[in-house]
């Protein structure tokens, strides 16, 4: 892969644009591009896709600049309490994702535009006018080639072009996301990032992008999710000072082993070597330091702010643990929501398949050993799920 230097002019070319609008961004994208280019075992495959990811990604940014630039009242636009969906990965909160998106009077982040924000939706809706938009024909037959690549994929985790997406997007149009380590072996950018990296800017912009992608429309609340968001609610909480949360729980060692086995299916596609065991140490790492992050900032004032769903009350009844999301926001749940979230989860339901991981010896992993670094979570968790209004 080419210098990060190289994929900043390619960016340009293909745009025609310059300004980036700063240049946070540059500190993540250098240390991003050295590990890919000194210490991933990335094969043909992971090299073209993430050259062309990481072009893609610089290439939007410059869009988001020059969308900016020609349109200053998109600055205006409020975003008002939104809703960030957090937690330990592989808790539920991708289901719930799907079933809040059902609600018609929010607004959720569509697979195809996560990556893709430009043009924003308001200036491609009924054109009739200039090329097609192809990002939903892009996002389906990435989808359809991941699913030719990984039959499991679909199985693991629920998603359609059309369905929400995690933030990670976004926040790689900073450079600051844990979207990249999912893909490749980078481990001095994946320690940065958890350790060293200052995610200010990247929520700053994250939140700029949603007003161009909401501008032109009546505003409507955000129902957004990366359970990554947990590790960084400090800087996430600044950009979005009237932001809620929904957290999502369940047992850590059902979910380390779930989250890496995640991990390593991804990399199967893009990688020569899959490292089962480093991917099991650093899921284990991240999240063990995410927890302290997030109990933490509950501790700190902020656990008002939260609501919380188990991951088997979600199981066993997602509608009524959506109810109780709803009665805390002061929200109806109207009838069309309510049928959109059952057709949902009977159509998911009816389409899962179960999915059998890897043995957790194979990934490194001890479930005796975790759940000590999980025990004050452990006992929270269970005392929030418990207390909530729809247990």
């Amino acid at each position: 892969m080419e210098p990060d230097s190289e994929l900043i002019d390619a960016a340009r070319a293909r745009t025609g644009l310059d300004d980036f609008g700063g240049g946070e961004f540059r500190e993540g994208l250098e240390i991003l591009v050295g590990d890919l280019r000194t210490t991933a075992r990335l094969n043909a495959a992971g090299e073209s896709y993430l050259r062309k990811k990481i072009v893609g990604l610089l290439a939007q940014r410059l869009q988001v600049e020059d969308w900016y630039r020609r349109h200053p009242e998109i600055a205006d636009e409020p975003v008002t309490r939104p809703l960030f969906g957090l937690g330990l990965p592989r808790t539920g909160s991708t289901a719930l994702s799907f079933l809040l998106a059902a609600d018609p009077r929010a607004r959720y982040l569509r697979l195809w535009e996560g990556d893709q924000p430009c043009p924003p939706p308001s200036a491609v809706d009924g054109a009739g006018a200039g090329p097609p938009d192809t990002r939903i024909a892009d996002a389906q037959a990435e989808h359809d080639a991941r699913a030719q690549a990984s039959p499991r994929h679909d199985r693991l985790v629920p998603n359609s072009p059309e369905g929400p997406v995690e933030c990670l997007g976004l926040l790689a149009l900073d450079f600051k996301s844990n979207l990249f380590n999912a893909f490749a072996y980078v481990p001095d950018y994946t320690r940065w990032l958890l350790y060293d990296a200052d995610l200010t800017s990247a929520y700053a912009y994250e939140k700029r992008v949603l007003k161009l992608l909401q501008w032109g429309y009546p505003a409507r609340p955000w129902r957004l999710k990366a359970p990554t968001h947990l590790m960084y609610l400090e800087p996430l909480l600044a950009a979005f000072p009237d932001a809620r949360f929904v957290m999502t729980h369940r047992d850590p060692a059902e979910v380390m082993v779930s989250v890496a086995d995640l991990f390593a299916d991804i990399q199967a596609r893009f990688n020569e070597h899959v490292d089962l065991r480093y991917l099991g140490a650093t899921n284990v790492e991240q999240w063990a330091v995410g927890i302290r992050r997030g109990l933490a900032f509950r501790d700190d004032g902020h656990d008002h702010l939260f609501y919380d769903i188990g991951f088997r009350s979600m199981q066993t009844d997602p509608v009524g643990q959506v109810r109780g999301l709803y009665d805390w926001l002061g929200e109806p749940v109207t009838p069309e929501f309510e049928a959109g979230m059952r057709a949902w989860w009977q159509a998911n339901s009816q389409a899962r398949e179960k999915v059998t991981h890897p043995d957790p010896a194979a990934l490194g992993i001890d479930p005796a050993a975790i759940r000590p670094l999980f025990a004050d979570y452990t006992a929270r968790s269970q005392q929030w799920a418990s207390t909530s209004p729809a247990a």
